[in-house]
């Protein structure tokens, strides 16, 4: 009986020294599916990134040459925006085609602390406005319904050939098509307003041919 009892006991341990070690195991191990955390810094968030053979459009100055999708051209100016703690810089560039042609480069941060910023680069091209003035709604633009996603006023800096002051406030009012396709309507306080349709550039897009002397 004595031993019986002896030898319930000793299975019994085994069993808990087995049930700790596996236990162990499960705990220093990720679960399946999950992912290791991404390292700190832009990530690309589905918009333009940086990478180690991309040029940074965040180093581009007024005079330098660059190429956008093989296509050369000057920066002429450039316009330093600045709204409720969000900077971006507008670059206006002179690609030969005399129509104004802008590059927008702005860091976005995540809805939640912890997504990681992003690099949205957008080549922005004019739209006829033919006196219309942003609605606080949707509205209609060459039969394409946009809808709006934000709206605000803006103080800038001017420097280069920008055709807008040294500084002052400038109004926006973005809009969005259920394609994905942005609407952009602009004004510096006093002027009439323009708008521009937006195109986001992949990484890589852009190349920095010369800097400015």
């Amino acid at each position: 009986m004595t031993s019986m009892v002896v030898i319930g006991l000793s299975v019994a341990t085994i069993v808990l020294l087995l049930g700790a070690l596996l236990a162990t195991m499960r705990k220093g191990r990720p679960a399946a599916g999950s992912a290791s955390p991404l390292p700190s810094g832009l990530a690309s968030g589905g918009q333009a990134a940086i990478g180690s053979d991309y040029d940074d459009p965040r180093t581009i100055q007024v005079g330098d040459k660059i190429e956008t999708h093989g296509t050369g051209a000057e920066v002429r100016g450039a316009v330093h925006v600045s709204c409720q703690g969000q900077q971006w810089t507008e670059y206006l560039l002179d690609d030969g085609s005399r129509r104004p042609v802008w590059l927008s480069v702005q860091v976005r941060h995540g809805l939640v602390s912890t997504d990681p910023p992003h690099l949205e680069v957008l080549l922005w091209t004019n739209v006829p406005t033919q006196g219309m003035v942003p609605a606080k709604s949707m509205l209609i633009m060459e039969g394409v319904e946009f809808h709006p996603i934000d709206r605000g006023t803006a103080a800038f800096r001017s420097e280069g050939e920008t055709g807008r002051p040294d500084r002052g406030l400038l109004d926006f009012a973005d809009y969005r098509a259920a394609d994905g396709r942005l609407l952009s309507f602009k004004r510096v306080q006093g002027q009439g307003w323009t708008a521009g349709y937006a195109q986001p550039l992949p990484p890589g897009s852009i190349t920095i041919v010369s800097r400015a002397a």
